[in-house]
């Protein structure tokens, strides 16, 4: 059969069947478990009981090797997903320090991914990645424990002395203007109980996006809080939102509002050069030119360039889809040129603020979060160079393609047979391209085995995160470039022979 012939459904369920990819896991044994329909995963109308606190102490409380299957009970007498999904956010919020943003804080920050990639998945499978992210909460609490000198817990709160409700925006403008990290808790906890989500998000759109510490997992924690919350709901809102303020105020011990540091310096630029970009910047010509003059200025690695080639760009005409394609082609890029910890997050820093754009009502934050990507983009670069040579010979954009004829599942078969973490995916990418260009509607076929295979190979947050955002992002690249954009996340994905992780049989032990 011609590859051209293929139509996009076959694709993927030829590529995606019962047994039909090797190395992708049975998982019949989950048939244990109710199943989880799409709409009961991420309806945002189900309303929690009252009583959700007990079930936070079990994930709490319950040893590691005992929760999953003290999990399976509760499922199988009629816990929801949404009520684990929450329970198990609010446990991590309420017991990992937000500080440094990152480390065993990634057992909240990781919560929606696996949410994401519970989505994707299959009605029977969808409780594989809630169970993978409570074995991951505990393995960070465990970490906690061992460090002895760091007892946190997010503290409660002296309802007297939070700010009056008609004060309490202005109070946390003025706190988080100053890390003021006292004042900003007490005001986002009067701001979440006097106002909207939506309100509320604008603003931390605006301060996550703000610096550079943490290697862009301030931004992520904003994406991925605001995302969660919109499933479980906001009546959670209260201690995420001061979870998030107290994350975002890490500095380095000196007050960036009085000091002229460089993590900062972005920021106060890019708000001049956002007053530059013409009026009407929100509608524009599809170029797929412009896509590669942002992507030229962020190889240099010079953050006031990259920015000015976003100005540059959208105001030759060109849309801002050309703009972000440029900035998810350049996230790729450092990934193929440097696979590795400062790599990924390229791409799932450009992933949370290009949600935080799509999300945002204001113009001006709007114009700010392109920007500011931008700069993040080069600065990633300057951080790579500091870590090790990145590879001159591979650009994204000009890669040349395989000479490769399979079709349909031996075609898939056979490049993630390719794929291997912490080696050299250039000929897994190259047979990519040339499936993908010669029939685009192999792309969900890839998308879907890549995130598959997570389930059966993913070993830490970072296979969670970086999957759901790149094959998110796959679909918010316009279709000139989007096969190019997959292809460079084949140097991050897991391959069918990487070894599989124990999450499989340790569930199925437990159900059993």
């Amino acid at each position: 059969m011609r590859c051209s012939s293929i139509s996009r459904r076959d694709f993927v369920r030829g590529a995606l069947g019962a047994g039909a990819l090797a190395g992708l896991g049975d998982f019949g044994f989950l048939g244990q478990l109710p199943r989880v329909t799409a709409a009961e995963a991420a309806v945002n109308s189900v309303q929690f009981s009252p009583d959700i606190e007990p079930l936070v102490r079990l994930i709490e409380e319950t040893p590691r090797e005992k929760l999953i299957g003290a999990a399976a009970e509760k499922v199988k007498a009629g816990t929801s997903y949404q009520q684990l999904l929450s329970a198990l956010f609010l446990a991590g919020v309420r017991n990992i320090r937000p500080r440094p943003v990152g480390f065993e804080f990634h057992c909240v920050l990781v919560v929606h991914s696996a949410h994401q990639a519970a989505l994707a998945a299959p009605d029977s499978e969808r409780w594989l990645p809630l169970f993978w992210a409570l074995d991951n909460f505990k393995a960070s609490q465990a970490t906690k424990r061992i460090n002895k000198k760091d007892p946190w817990v997010l503290p409660a709160l002296d309802d007297g002395q939070l700010p009056p409700t008609h004060q309490a925006r202005q109070r946390f403008i003025e706190a988080m203007d100053n890390w003021d990290e006292e004042g900003a808790d007490r005001a986002i906890a009067g701001l979440v109980r006097s106002a909207g989500a939506a309100e509320v998000f604008e603003l931390f759109a605006r301060y996550g996006a703000r610096d550079f510490r943490s290697i862009g997992h301030k931004a992520i924690y904003v994406a991925n809080a605001f995302r969660t919350l919109n499933t479980i709901g906001w009546r959670h809102a209260e201690p995420v939102m001061r979870s998030l303020a107290y994350a975002l105020l890490l500095h380095d011990g000196t007050n960036p509002s009085k000091a002229d540091l460089e993590p900062d310096r972005p920021w106060r630029e890019n708000l001049k050069r956002a007053a530059r970009i013409r009026p009407d910047w929100q509608r524009g010509k599809l170029v797929p030119e412009a896509a590669t003059d942002v992507l030229g200025e962020v190889r240099k690695g010079n953050w006031p360039d990259s920015c000015n080639a976003v100005v540059e760009v959208l105001n030759r005409g060109a849309d801002p889809a050309c703009v972000w394609d440029g900035l998810f082609l350049a996230a790729g890029e450092l990934l193929m040129r440097q696979p590795g910890i400062v790599g990924l997050h390229c791409v799932t820093s450009t992933n949370a603020l290009h949600y935080a754009y799509r999300a945002s009502g204001n113009d001006e934050t709007r114009r700010m979060l392109m920007l500011q990507t931008a700069a993040f983009l080069a600065m990633f670069r300057q951080a790579m160079g500091q870590r090790g040579k990145l590879r001159e010979d591979i650009r994204i954009d000009t890669l040349e393609k395989a000479d490769f004829h399979a079709t349909g599942t031996e075609a898939v078969e056979r490049i993630f047979g390719e794929v291997r973490r912490n080696q050299d995916n250039v000929g897994a990418a190259r047979k990519a391209l040339a499936l993908l260009e010669s029939n685009p509607a192999a792309g969900p076929a890839l998308v879907a085995a890549g995130q598959r295979l997570v389930f059966t190979k993913g070993r830490d947050s970072h296979d969670y995160k970086f999957s759901s955002a790149a094959l998110e992002d796959y679909h918010h690249t316009t279709p000139h470039w989007r096969s190019r954009y997959l292809m460079s996340s084949l140097f991050w994905l897991h391959g069918t022979g990487d070894p599989d992780n124990q999450l499989i049989q340790r569930t199925r032990a437990a159900l059993g």
